[in-house]
């Protein structure tokens, strides 16, 4: 009887051990997405606010002064290599509001994620990698977690 309550007891440990450590696995997968969308996030927002400001938004907004007032990242998915990240950025154009929509393309070279896409537009829309392939982005903005803005 004896052996037959230590077997339980040494059972019950074991199980209790185990679902702590699968608790503490789940944790650490809940943050490492977490850091995943939050280093997305910031990347998307940095990018965006860079090219706007870099470019003086002149194509959207025909040169009229511009404060970027929200950005906000709709979604991220990857499409084969390429991660997708769409969302838009709200605008206070001189005496009114204006919404951009805009598309990222980035893929990884030689370890460093950077912007190979990039699609704006005034109206939402949704896009394939197959499409967005059509709009190459040649490098003024890094995709970057920070960004200083000098002005």
């Amino acid at each position: 009887m004896k052996s037959f309550i230590k077997k339980v007891i040494l059972l019950t440990v074991i199980l209790s051990i185990s679902n702590i450590m699968l608790s503490i696995s789940n944790i650490s997968n809940a943050m490492e997405m977490n850091d995943e969308y939050v280093k997305t996030k910031m990347c998307f927002e940095n990018f965006i606010r860079c090219e706007l400001t870099r470019t003086d938004a002149e194509d959207h907004f025909k040169g009229k002064s511009f404060k970027i007032i929200m950005i906000n990242l709709f979604d991220a998915l990857y499409e084969g290599d390429i991660l997708i990240a769409t969302g838009a950025v709200k605008c206070w154009v001189e005496d009114h509001f204006e919404i951009l929509f805009i598309a990222v393309g980035v893929k990884e070279l030689m370890g460093q994620e950077k912007v190979y896409y990039y699609l704006t537009r005034k109206n939402d829309f949704q896009i394939l990698a197959t499409e967005l392939m059509n709009f190459p982005y040649k490098e003024r903005c890094p995709w970057d977690r920070y960004w200083l803005n000098l002005k």
